[in-house]
């Protein structure tokens, strides 16, 4: 009976030992990760934790060796951090001696870094350190690597502890607020239409000829454009306005009173030949084009065509400037000018100004394709909502819009939404530069050189449309903030 028992107190505390060995807690284990903070500031990423071992029963005669290591998903990249260890009494000791003794291990790191375990006591340690950011490290793991001296029973590697499974946020995205403008409703769409009329005069003359020179086909081609406004059932003729102009042949003064006479004269033709109420024209005149001859000069291959637009530019006198042109080599550039150039400029150029009716979406929809003018911006962007946002068609609406009224500060906005959404940024900011005192215009500036990654200018342009009342600037600039401040 004695010898069972013997050998069941044996077999228990064999057992017990066999548990122990098996079963012994990794120092990994006892401890406790605390206040873990893992950040970026500009150009440097920061790491900051209490690391609690109150729990911690740590031999003597051993010492832990902890490191934090930032280590990729794919393993490619890999940083081990400043280390710090927890330390028994007696290896303390041993480490503390003068001299190189077996089991003294030299430690290359702050005091700071280094605590002696009291076991059963409450202690931790304040751990921070910083290191150049790395895109890479935003999706990284942080772990804790704990390598144990001095045990001769340790399991050979300790475990690994996950301190974060992704160290810092994806970088941020930020979402502009930029939209399409609604335009107002037109009340009255007042439009104009300017043609221009070269009729040949005999020289100094005014009166109209109608069988001189090509004069029969000038007006046959003045009356298609008249008959066509007046059955026009969706437009009501307003007004006309006549301009006379005259080539700088002869006096200014002479000319100038040409130009009056050529201009009253097609206004009184127009008002009896298409019986049109005589109230309804103004006429003005504005004598010699000197405007029109230097475009002309300008787009020559005359030889001497900056002598010409010098004098153009920097003659004031009329008379003088006409002189200096002629004197060129002994006339010869003159008899060029007057036979190329002057003919066009002795011209009349008539507005027919009227109002448009308005329009379903549907009748819209077919006069967008071929008489855009006919319609408003807004009849313009009821069309365009007839198409999905984005769509082909809905972004051809907007770019009709803007070819149509070139010089709508609205029109050439939604145009630029669509650019900035398109990721054509260059062409958005050509576009909008027209219009900066305009602040939806501003913040679209503000945001497409975010989009280059030209901050100074973006907020440059925000904080302008912020002064100007724009809300939407406001959110913009703190969706840049952020930018900034993960970049």
């Amino acid at each position: 009976m004695k010898k069972v028992i013997y050998i069941s107190i044996a077999f228990a505390l064999m057992f017990n030992f066999i548990s122990e060995l098996f079963a012994q807690e990794n120092y990994t284990d006892q401890l406790l990760v605390e206040n873990l903070t893992i950040s970026k500031e500009a150009d440097v990423t920061d790491i900051s934790m209490d690391v609690n071992f109150s729990n911690l029963k740590l031999n003597r005669n051993e010492m832990i060796i902890i490191t934090p290591v930032i280590v990729s998903p794919e393993k490619d990249n890999k940083v081990e951090l400043e280390p710090f260890t927890i330390i028994g009494k007696v290896r303390n000791k041993v480490l503390n001696r003068s001299y190189n003794s077996i089991g003294k291990v030299v430690l290359n790191y702050p005091e700071e870094n280094k605590v002696v375990r009291r076991n059963g006591k409450d202690q931790s340690i304040q751990y921070t350190t910083s290191l150049p950011f790395e895109e890479w490290q935003r999706d990284a793991q942080l772990i804790l690597k704990t390598e144990v001296i001095g045990c001769a029973d340790c399991l050979d590697n300790e475990p690994d502890m996950l301190l974060s499974d992704r160290m810092l946020p994806e970088r941020f995205v930020p979402e502009y607020s930029y939209k399409y403008i609604v335009p107002e409703v037109e009340g009255i769409k007042q439009r104009s239409e300017t043609h221009s009329a070269h009729i040949n005069f005999i020289v100094g003359e005014s009166r109209l000829l109608l069988e001189y020179k090509n004069n029969k086909e000038v007006f046959i081609k003045v009356g298609q454009v008249i008959n066509d406004f007046k059955i026009d059932k969706d437009l009501t003729i307003s007004s006309f306005t006549i301009t006379g102009y005259a080539s700088p042949e002869a006096t200014v003064q002479t000319n100038m009173l040409l130009s009056q006479q050529r201009a009253e004269g097609f206004a009184k033709y127009l008002a009896d030949k298409y019986e049109l109420p005589l109230n309804q024209f103004t006429v003005n005149w504005v004598g010699e084009d000197w405007e029109g001859l230097r475009k002309a000069v300008e787009a020559s291959n005359y030889a001497n065509k900056n002598q010409i637009i010098d004098i153009i530019d920097n003659v004031a006198d009329l008379d003088v400037r006409e002189t200096r042109i002629i004197a060129l080599d002994n006339g010869v550039t003159y008899r060029k000018l007057y036979n190329q150039f002057y003919p066009p400029l002795r011209r009349i150029d008539y507005a027919i100004n009227y109002v448009s009716r308005p329009f379903e979406v549907e009748e819209a929809a077919e006069l967008i394709k071929t008489r855009p003018n006919l319609l408003s911006l807004n009849e313009m962007f009821l069309v365009a909502n007839t198409f999905p946002e984005g769509s082909k068609e809905y972004n051809q609406v907007f770019e009709i819009a803007a070819k149509t009224f070139p010089e709508s500060d609205i029109a050439n906005i939604n145009v630029a939404v669509q650019e900035l959404r398109n990721n054509e940024t260059d062409q958005a900011i050509a576009r909008l530069g027209q219009f900066t005192d305009n602040p939806d215009a501003l913040n679209l500036l503000g945001i497409a050189y975010a989009n280059k990654e030209l901050y100074d200018k973006a907020q440059e342009y925000l904080n302008q449309a912020i002064a100007k009342g724009n809300k939407g600037a406001e959110h913009n600039m703190q969706q840049l903030k952020r930018v900034l401040e993960d970049n």
